[in-house]
């Protein structure tokens, strides 16, 4: 209302004639401008590999570590002083000793210094985990070129890559050797002096919405090759009630043309439901192409310039919470795409997915362990109370 009455007063004052273009003054109230209120679902909140994501990254690294030692353990002072490198949230000794079901203190050889070695189950798990690299290298590697397909100029710095080789469920040491030419990759150097990764070939990539589409019957390229409206799946959670007026903008949202993240989008009016719905759908794709299809969000900022998003890209995962869920657990928010946790959906699981599954219940066990460890200590302690109240008692008596 400002703007307009400032325009007003400006053309009353002006002496020379103006000719007024009422769609230069048009407020149009977008989807973009929509808040919505979050709310707890204790469904997502409790998915054990995302719930312990934050705590398996390192474990996984500190198991890297272990296995390659050719003796297979170590002394705690290998890494004493990797902790900020590993992710590690408090002393190394002690994050060690919160998973006995991974891995197993001793004394060592020298010095009587504790050193870790993994469990039986640990060395299994760690066995099978390597079997899927080698097994699935193409379907883990194929992710890795759609993020880059998706990015401005098919290109995307090592640096980044690197940030996100969690969430793709790349190996600890994918680029030790450089790249594989063979894969379609070949390593760059971007305008910045930055080293990048660049995807070699021009193919066309379908995204996850448009694959599920076309088998579903429901969408499909006109004869002029303008892409039709996809509408997303939304799971709406319990209790998560809408305005009627924004359940009006949702159905509008539904409707409006859909832009394949792998397109270029630079054409898109940044402020409009078009631009929107292509923020929503990149998100989607990239969290689709992510192990556990979840991952901090904080962690995602870095790919703002990257795949061409709004400077406040984050702020989608709040206005779609049918789509997304924000989980607020071990004091961080972790963006969590709800169509890949239910069970109508045609979502392709990663290959690393059930590894992460077995690796939670591992970390589980050693919930169990301290428990059984604690309560066999206190026990112990209380025969030793009972034991010094006797003495006490007998050494009167003699008194007496």
């Amino acid at each position: 209302m400002a703007l307009l009455r400032n325009t007003f007063k400006s053309l009353l004052s002006s002496s020379e004639p103006v000719v007024l273009n009422p769609c230069l003054h048009t407020c149009k109230c977008s989807y973009v401008n929509v808040y919505m209120k979050w709310k707890k679902d204790s469904y997502y909140d409790s998915i054990p590999q995302i719930l312990n994501s934050p705590f398996l990254k390192p474990i996984t690294s500190l198991i890297n570590i272990i296995s390659q030692d050719p003796n297979g353990c170590i002394p705690v002072s290998v890494v004493t002083k990797r902790g900020l490198e590993l992710d590690i949230p408090m002393k190394v000794a002690r994050f060690l000793r919160l998973y006995p079901s991974i891995f197993e203190e001793f004394v060592g050889p020298q010095y009587n210094h504790p050193w870790f070695r993994l469990t039986p189950q640990a060395l299994e798990l760690h066995e099978e985990e390597l079997a899927v690299y080698r097994n699935r290298r193409e379907d883990i590697w194929i992710r890795l070129k759609k993020l880059i397909l998706m990015s401005r100029g098919r290109v995307l710095p090592v640096r980044v890559i690197r940030g996100l080789r969690w969430y793709l469920g790349l190996p600890e040491s994918s680029f030790d050797k450089g790249v594989d030419s063979d894969s379609g990759f070949e390593l760059v150097e971007m305008e910045d002096g930055e080293k990048g990764i660049r995807v070699v070939s021009d193919e066309t990539v379908l995204s996850v919405m448009e694959i599920n589409a076309m088998k579903q019957g429901t969408w499909a390229d006109d004869e002029e090759g303008s892409t039709k409206a996809i509408e997303f799946p939304l799971y709406p959670s319990k209790g998560l009630r809408l305005k009627k007026k924004i359940e009006d903008w949702i159905d509008e949202f539904q409707k409006t043309p859909y832009v394949s993240p792998y397109e270029d989008s630079s054409h898109l009016d940044p402020s409009s439901d078009v631009s929107e719905k292509r923020v929503v759908g990149v998100l989607h794709e990239l969290l689709s192409l992510f192990v556990e299809h979840s991952a901090e969000r904080k962690n995602l900022l870095c790919l703002r310039n990257c795949l061409g998003l709004p400077q406040k890209f984050y702020k989608a995962f709040e206005r779609h919470p049918h789509i997304f869920y924000l989980s607020l657990q071990n004091k961080t928010c972790t963006a969590i795409l709800k169509e890949a946790y239910n069970h109508n959906s045609g979502m392709e699981a990663h290959p690393l997915l059930k590894v992460r599954k077995k690796y939670a219940k591992l970390m589980k066990e050693s919930e169990v362990i301290l428990k059984n460890r604690r309560m066999k200590h206190r026990g112990v302690h209380d025969e030793d109370v009972c034991l010094n109240l006797n003495l006490d008692s007998a050494e009167g008596d003699t008194r007496i």
